[in-house]
């Protein structure tokens, strides 16, 4: 015999007419969601900067982060999910790194910040990063979320970058969104490269690079009077 449409089973009540409870996840981990969440992200970050994508499973970050699949699979519904899941907190620490800047608009030390927190604070990240960006080839739904976050971290940037213009900090004969794309594309090159040769990125030449990539985005030097004649 079938339930009927408006019996207590398919209508989601109770026989005494009261709303039925949803059934709990089995395997809920125990402990704070928010933070259970952020270190199966970070673990997940390690294994995939580690082992690469393809070598990145849940059983894997379930180890690296001494918990079992279960509670990963409680978080994340599968593997994809769960990259996905990376790609976007990646992007959030960047985002949370641009609202911290203020009046005035100081893109040197921004660049900075950038450089240190991928290189010292969050090496892994990039190194994971890299490992998305080849997936995204060939995942289209994941390619999208990361067109998505780019564009919003560009659209950002050329904002902060118009400001400068209007400051008289930064040149305005190119237009800020050119800008943005250089300064997004240059930084990208060089922590593409940090790991593979790190002798090229020492201190001092570290400081020399990031000088030179202000004077490029810097207005032209006002001509002496000398040189007018």
């Amino acid at each position: 015999m079938h339930d009927s449409p408006l019996s207590p089973k398919s209508s989601g009540r109770q026989a005494d007419g009261s709303k039925a409870k949803p059934a709990a996840r089995r395997g809920r981990p125990v402990g704070n969601h928010d933070e259970k969440r952020t270190e199966l992200l970070t673990a997940a970050i390690a294994v995939i900067a580690q082992d690469g994508y393809a070598g990145a499973s849940m059983r894997k970050v379930a180890q690296h982060a001494g918990c079992t699949t279960g509670a990963v699979t409680y978080y994340f519904a599968n593997k994809e999910e769960m990259v996905t899941a990376v790609a976007q907190s990646l992007f959030d620490q960047i985002d949370t790194l641009l609202e911290r800047q203020q009046e005035p608009i100081d893109i040197k030390s921004l660049i900075e910040q950038w450089l240190n927190w991928m290189s010292v604070d969050e090496p892994n990240g990039w190194l994971a990063w890299f490992q998305l960006l080849t997936h995204a080839r060939h995942e289209p739904a994941f390619a999208v979320v990361i067109k998505q976050r780019y564009a919003r971290f560009r659209q950002v940037l050329t904002s902060m970058l118009e400001t400068g213009q209007k400051q008289g900090k930064i040149r305005d004969d190119i237009a800020a969104d050119l800008l943005a794309d250089q300064i997004s594309a240059l930084s990208d090159g060089w922590m593409m490269m940090l790991p593979i040769e790190p002798e090229r990125f020492t201190p001092a030449r570290s400081q020399a690079l990031l000088d030179a990539v202000i004077t490029l985005i810097s207005p032209p030097a006002p001509k002496s009077a000398k040189a007018l004649r």
